[in-house]
């Protein structure tokens, strides 16, 4: 891992242009690179700031979509298993772009990659506009799809570049740190969707009898409130993404390129410590993404709490915002803890959080479901970090590949969500209850079996 790098260089044979063009000879190699000299290199702070306003973008903008879903699910009148394909939709996009982004990473550097995601991500959100004009759920989930398109590719780079950002034995503190404020994006975002999307209500339109012109013309009025939080986004990521294509040639780490040719590197998931934490990587967002998914609709039912939609959205922002304190939090305790063992413990205390909210009824079920939000705060960072600990040149194609497990949260919330329709949001989250039981067993072979310089086998 590197020490306070300053430039990103391509080595090798480029056919054109002064940083990339053309194939590359060989797979990435990290090395550290000392200043060029005045206006070639950007002081690592400034740039680890920026870093971190991305993360908080696209916890903003992916979180819109836990208060959009119960939003569509009136409009359009859905049962729960289709109203979770908003998310299926958005997460397939993880499944799709995760490796061609890996790849983009190894031929065009960090920060290029960077604009590429943000102004996809730009492009998904301007497309919720023409989805509420013409009143069409397909249309939200083309949207949706772009959306996540961009932020894969942005993930891509920014989490192993906010690893590489420092010293190696505080990466995991300090991606948990960048998290943190992924998390704060996380807790705005359901107090601006509440506000501009709950506010007038989830119910379908109550026009029994009335043409269906008048219908269509009334579902069109309701969609438009989706709209403009998305087109907010849009303007913020395009400013972003002309900042980062300003800094471009003045990057903070090195990446070279010779040798072999790149490829997409399934064989690292052979070493256990990637592959299980690829695994842990697809349960973990499919199990954080199914209890936010169900959240508002689980808050507003009569056993729980009863409450209208708008407050209902404000209450997920407790979960959230205990996902960002507990990111805060566990920053520091990475410091002196452990890596492993604070991701078992905080797997072990959600599983029983769960199941808690599952068993019980009214404020007891309703802080437990929002409570499991601060033991879910370090497991994304840590799971991922305790995965490419170790890969050296090879870092992007690990964070390719982990990236592309975050298509759990296109998966897992399908099951949930026919478990809800069957026996009812409340045994639903059994769901989720079980994947923590798999993310507590990886945070222990972590700890004791998988650390980093000790011998472990190969899968």
């Amino acid at each position: 891992m590197i020490d306070n790098v300053t430039n990103v260089v391509f080595s090798g044979t480029p056919r054109s242009g002064e940083r990339i063009a053309g194939e590359l000879d060989g797979p990435i190699q990290i090395e550290q690179t000392k200043p060029a000299g005045r206006g070639t290199s950007a002081p690592a702070a400034p740039v680890t700031a920026l870093v971190v306003a991305l993360f908080f973008g696209w916890g903003f903008a992916t979180v819109l979509i836990d208060t959009l879903i119960p939003k569509l699910k009136g409009l359009f009148e859905l049962n729960y298993t289709e109203a979770m394909l908003t998310q299926f939709a958005f997460f397939l996009g993880y499944l799709v772009f995760s490796i061609p982004a890996s790849v983009l990473l190894a031929r065009i550097g960090y920060f290029c990659q960077i604009v590429v995601g943000l102004i996809v991500m730009a492009a998904g959100c301007l497309l919720f506009s023409p989805a509420a004009q013409f009143g069409i759920y397909a249309g939200f989930l083309l949207a949706l799809f772009i959306l996540a398109a961009g932020i894969t590719t942005l993930q891509v780079a920014a989490n192993p570049l906010i690893a590489l950002l420092g010293a190696s034995g505080s990466s995991h503190a300090r991606l948990t740190l960048a998290q943190a404020f992924n998390s704060l994006g996380t807790t705005l975002g359901p107090l601006v969707g509440a506000a501009l999307i709950l506010t007038g209500g989830v119910a379908a339109p109550d026009m029994a009898g009335a043409a269906p012109e008048l219908l269509e013309s009334l579902r069109k009025a309701e969609a438009n409130a989706v709209q403009a939080p998305f087109l907010g986004i849009a303007a913020v990521l395009l400013a972003l993404a002309l900042i980062f294509w300003r800094l471009r040639r003045r990057p903070v780490v090195s990446v070279t390129a010779r040798g072999a040719k790149t490829g997409f590197g399934f064989d690292l998931l052979r070493r256990p410590r990637l592959g299980f934490g690829a695994v842990s990587i697809f349960i973990y967002v499919g199990a954080e993404v199914s209890i936010g998914s169900l959240m508002i609709s689980y808050l507003m039912l009569d056993r729980t709490l009863g409450v209208a939609a708008a407050t209902a959205g404000q209450l997920v922002a407790l979960y959230w915002g205990g996902a960002m304190v507990g990111r805060f939090i566990g920053s520091m305790a990475l410091r002196r803890i452990p890596a492993g063992t604070v991701l078992c413990a905080c797997a072990i205390g959600a599983c029983l959080l769960a199941c808690l909210s599952a068993l019980s009824l009214g404020v007891v079920a309703a802080v437990a479901v929002i409570a499991i939000g601060l033991c879910n705060s370090i497991m994304f960072p840590t799971i991922f970090t305790l995965a490419i600990e170790g890969l050296g040149d090879r870092t992007p194609q690990g964070s390719g590949l982990l990236c592309l497990a975050i298509v759990g949260g296109a998966i897992i919330p399908l099951a949930t969500g026919r478990v809800a329709d069957l026996a009812g949001p409340s045994v639903s989250l059994f769901v989720p209850a079980l994947c923590y039981v798999w993310i507590a067993l990886y945070g222990w072979l972590s700890a004791r079996l998988w650390r980093v310089g000790a011998t472990a086998p190969a899968l």
